[in-house]
């Protein structure tokens, strides 16, 4: 009964402190965690509105790669007469 005791004590003054002592630091990082995952989502929620202009933008780079490629053909065959 006397071991119970101690063991007990032993439990108390020793184990449960380090235990408290994790929880506290496991506690710390999960909050530092979630104060960078809502900075991510505030900064997510303000790129939205940022993208709204992107379709008219690809519409603007897909005309501009036309008129290069058929810049770039008719290059190549004034070089192909040339070297023809």
């Amino acid at each position: 009964m006397v071991l119970w005791w101690i063991g007990n004590v032993v439990l108390l003054v020793v184990v449960l402190p380090v235990v408290i002592f994790l929880l506290n630091r496991v506690l710390a990082a999960v909050e530092r965690i979630r104060a960078a995952t809502d900075d991510i989502l505030s900064g997510g929620v303000a790129l939205i509105g940022e993208l709204n202009g992107v379709p008219d933008a690809l519409a603007v780079t897909d005309t501009t790669i036309k008129e290069v490629s058929v810049g770039a053909v008719r290059y190549a065959g004034s070089v192909a007469k040339l070297l023809g």
